[in-house]
């Protein structure tokens, strides 16, 4: 019996070159690598991410794909991207659900785990599974 399933890491990073605190802007970007770990070849379809900065603001972003991409990824296969956001605040937090479709014709949620994202004690990229 197939398996569906995507393993995904999440290297987030503030950007403060591109930030401006005293504007109330803080810039992070974040890496992503989705590996398939189950037993059927299958592609992303959309993602949708649900951001949340330290006063409450929630904005919820959906879209095709990734990076203009939507990777048909053979079991032990990885894709890995780059992203970015934007918060009012120092902190928040990401988390989000890939849509993915299996060869088979099966559909499946992937979560992405949530990370923080942390201007104030952000020592450099870090991994979250």
């Amino acid at each position: 019996m197939p398996t569906y399933r995507f393993q995904v890491d999440v290297s987030p990073q503030y950007q403060p070159e591109q930030s401006s605190p005293a504007d109330q802007m803080y810039v992070f970007a974040y890496s992503i690598t989705i590996k398939n770990t189950g037993t059927i070849a299958a592609q992303l379809i959309s993602r949708t991410w649900h951001v949340n900065d330290a006063n409450g603001v929630y904005e919820k972003v959906r879209g095709l794909g990734v990076v203009g991409h939507q990777p048909l990824l053979q079991p032990g296969q990885s894709f890995e991207y780059s992203s970015g956001t934007r918060l009012r605040t120092p902190t928040g937090t990401m988390h989000g659900i890939y849509f993915c479709v299996a060869t088979d014709g099966e559909k499946f949620d992937v979560d992405i785990p949530m990370f923080v994202l942390d201007a104030l004690s952000d020592a450099g990229p870090r991994n979250i599974h």
